[in-house]
């Protein structure tokens, strides 16, 4: 869920635990009858039909394709990222937007020079309408295959959280994911050459993964010139519906410290955030080191 910050403002955040913590794109065709519609893209409407959030058009607002390092690229926004990693044999993409925001990612792979088709991943950080809204469309264009943890692939599938998320009335509902694979902490997932390792880190959600992967350069004739380690982090932020209180869940709050003493031990040089929040021009992905020292500010503070 949205941060003014990336994770300093989520250190911050968790740091009070306890305290109550047009571009709006329509994507279907404009006023089609349901008859004029063939079956297909009636399916296609419905899986990105909007979501009336009010923070949909900041979150619409493309900021891709951006390579970041080696094989690794954002397909996504200005406010809310979208990874994919190209490996030689298909893409790996983490997270996927809104409901609406599916074509825009389309379009931003095919700009990389990428197809939809060459999708072969589709991992989640969370389960929530802004990461995992768009999923479903995407999954269906491209046959990929959905992965997210044991505690996320429930909700994927009905497309709506239960009550333990600490956000769970102010959440919208979003198009269900019919199939999901569940991944465990520390697992590894391999498509080609790349190697990607979830970290489970519960807190913002029960099912919240964080994902590292080694990002590298290479030749004209394939050799390796430079890797760098790359961190895509679930938000570890205390937000809540108003009513969730976190005084109350002694079991939560000590699944996040766990999360972010699992951050600290990540080898990490470039860190992605599902809401960078940085002004238009500056750069969707941070320090590691910085981050770091963000961590331990924030838990030495209250908690």
């Amino acid at each position: 869920m949205p941060l003014h910050h990336p994770l300093m403002a989520s250190f911050r955040c968790f740091a009070r635990m306890g305290a109550n913590s047009a571009l709006a794109l329509v994507v279907s065709s404009a006023a089609r009858s349901a008859d004029a519609n063939p079956p297909a893209s009636r399916a296609a409407d419905a899986l990105t039909r909007p979501i009336a959030v009010d923070l949909a058009p900041r979150w619409l607002v493309p900021a891709g394709p951006i390579n970041i390092f080696g094989s690794t690229w954002l397909v996504g926004f200005t406010h809310l990222n979208v990874v994919m990693i190209v490996t030689d044999d298909g893409l790996i993409m983490i997270d996927a937007g809104l409901p609406q925001a599916a074509p825009l990612v389309e379009a931003s792979l095919k700009s990389a020079g990428f197809s939809i088709q060459d999708v072969k991943y589709i991992l989640s950080t969370e389960p929530h309408y802004d990461h995992a809204g768009g999923i479903a469309a995407l999954a269906s264009a491209s046959g990929a295959k959905v992965m997210a943890s044991a505690a996320a692939a429930p909700v994927l599938r009905a497309g709506r959280s239960g009550a333990e998320d600490p956000q769970r009335s102010s959440l919208f509902t979003y198009p269900s994911v019919s199939r999901v694979t569940v991944v465990r902490d520390g697992q590894r997932i391999r498509l080609g050459n790349v190697v990607v390792t979830a970290h489970a880190t519960p807190g913002h959600t029960p099912g919240s993964m964080s994902w590292s992967w080694s990002s590298c350069t290479r030749s004209a004739e394939g050799d390796v010139h430079t890797c760098t380690d790359i961190v895509f982090a679930a938000s570890l932020n205390s937000l809540t519906d108003g009513t969730y209180r976190y005084s109350e869940h002694p079991a939560v709050v000590r699944k996040f410290h766990q999360s972010f003493a699992t951050m600290r031990m990540l080898p990490c040089d470039i860190l992605i955030t599902g809401h960078p929040e940085h002004p238009a021009g500056k750069k969707s992905w941070l320090s590691c080191a910085a981050i770091r020292m963000a961590i331990a500010r924030a838990e030495h503070a209250r908690l």
